[in-house]
């Protein structure tokens, strides 16, 4: 595994991210699907989401108190081999970009 001060990458530049192949891990999994979630295109589906979420939530009266009635989040991001993201490189990413590097390949822009 690489060091994360050897990734070469700078802070703010565009990384173009392609799954290579699927990890067997679920935590890998997870780690990749948080940084495809980075990528302007999913942070703006998942907002659009979000808000229509919040426009359509149901409260109702139950014991004379208000609860609500809410839908299940929604998946825009799937971990499968080919998918592809760009996103912006920051430090605090360097550390899960190192451990799904095997899983990832990343070119930057």
């Amino acid at each position: 595994m690489q060091k994360v001060t050897d990734l070469g990458y700078k802070v703010g530049q565009t990384l173009e991210c392609t799954v290579t192949k699927l990890p067997v891990n679920i935590d890998a999994q997870d780690t990749i699907a948080r940084l495809m979630r980075l990528d302007p295109k999913h942070k703006k589906a998942l907002a659009t989401a979000q808000r229509m979420r919040r426009q359509r939530e149901v409260i109702y009266n139950r014991g004379n108190r208000d609860w609500v009635k809410r839908e299940k989040t929604a998946k825009v991001v799937w971990v499968a081999p080919g998918a592809n993201w760009s996103m912006a490189f920051s430090f605090d990413l360097a550390h899960d970009l190192a451990s799904v590097q095997k899983f990832v390949a990343v070119k930057a822009k």
